[in-house]
């Protein structure tokens, strides 16, 4: 295999932040994509200019027109479909979050186990060179030791028709951008947190549309993590050392929501701001799967790594419920 031939998993809007770095990407093509119907697959793939439309998912994913799979499903449908795509033979990049379930989480690692496909959770930022400096700086102990990681991703509603609000898609902030600063404090520690905090705001909807959590790790080190579907939009992340922090203005999204600056503030004198090469946000998740598929190399981030992922998200859910620290 010289290139990798990629199908989309519906006709899901996230798909168009993939498709132009899966047609930027010299290893890969985009081949196919799959709806509910074969109308909605065949309109949807006019509009992208994608030579095969399926009118289900299994008919692409028996099909042998496609290798891997980018999977954009709603939350509740991650597993079941990530593990059939991995018995027939493709490789499957999973839209975060993974899963809402550590049951779904381990019976996914077991099909790409027993299968020996490739799977991946789709955390983009983490494959950004912004992310890798940070991660750089704290390694190189540049910032002394590291104290406090906090991070926040908040954005509203433009209408209340929307899956992620359905509880039981596994709806929630949480687990649609809060899953961004919580992945991104485990990256900066290197490590799932010994317990967590959490508190929500449940709207009409009955999913948690406000979420603040607090996360301790060893060495008595802290996280502060924020997310909403009720304020307008606005991101960042701040990691305090003893020798300084570095603050990030834009950590989870592209270039196109605003200039991204990533600035060091010493102890001493005034901030600096670390140049960061641009790439297209969605660019290193397909780049990565393309090593491990044809290269053979390991992704990026482990399936290990997205597990605890999942499992302190559900240990900030438990702690929200029953408004006490929870031993993660």
């Amino acid at each position: 295999m010289k290139k990798v031939r990629w199908g989309l998993l519906s006709t899901a809007n996230i798909n168009r932040r993939l498709i132009p770095a899966l047609r930027m990407s010299a290893r890969g093509e985009l081949t196919a994509v799959a709806s509910r119907s074969q109308e909605s697959a065949a309109a949807y793939a006019a509009k992208w200019e994608i030579p095969h439309a399926f009118g289900s998912y299994a008919a692409m994913l028996n099909s042998d027109v496609v290798d891997a799979v980018y999977i954009g499903l709603p939350n509740h449908l991650h597993a079941e479909w990530t593990i059939y795509a991995l018995q027939h033979g493709k490789h499957v990049l999973c839209e975060k979050p993974f899963a809402i379930s550590l049951d779904e989480v381990d019976g996914m690692t077991a099909a790409a186990q027993a299968t020996g496909n490739v799977l991946a959770e789709a955390f983009m930022y983490r494959h950004h060179p912004q992310t890798k400096i940070v991660q750089e700086w704290v390694r190189d102990g540049r910032l002394g030791d590291i104290k406090l990681v906090r991070a926040t991703f908040n954005f509203r509603f433009s209408t209340r028709e929307n899956i992620r609000l359905v509880p039981e898609w596994g709806g929630g902030c949480l687990w649609d951008v809060g899953v961004y600063p919580l992945s991104f404090a485990q990256a900066i520690m290197g490590e799932m947190p010994q317990w967590v905090l959490g508190s929500q705001w449940l709207g009409e909807s009955g999913v948690d549309e406000f979420f603040a959590g607090q996360m301790g790790y060893s060495d008595g080190r802290l996280a502060q993590i924020a997310s909403a579907f009720c304020s307008p939009f606005h991101t960042m992340a701040e990691v305090i050392g003893t020798e300084g922090r570095l603050t990030l203005n834009r950590p989870f999204v592209g270039h196109e929501d605003g200039a991204r600056q990533l600035l060091f503030h010493p102890a001493e004198g005034a901030p600096q701001e670390i140049p960061v090469p641009e790439m297209e946000l969605y660019l290193g998740e397909v780049e990565d799967m393309h090593a491990a598929i044809l290269d053979g190399a390991s992704t990026y981030l482990s399936l290990a790594e997205t597990r605890n992922h999942v499992k302190t998200v559900l240990a900030l859910y438990e702690s929200a419920r029953a408004g006490q620290v929870v031993t993660v």
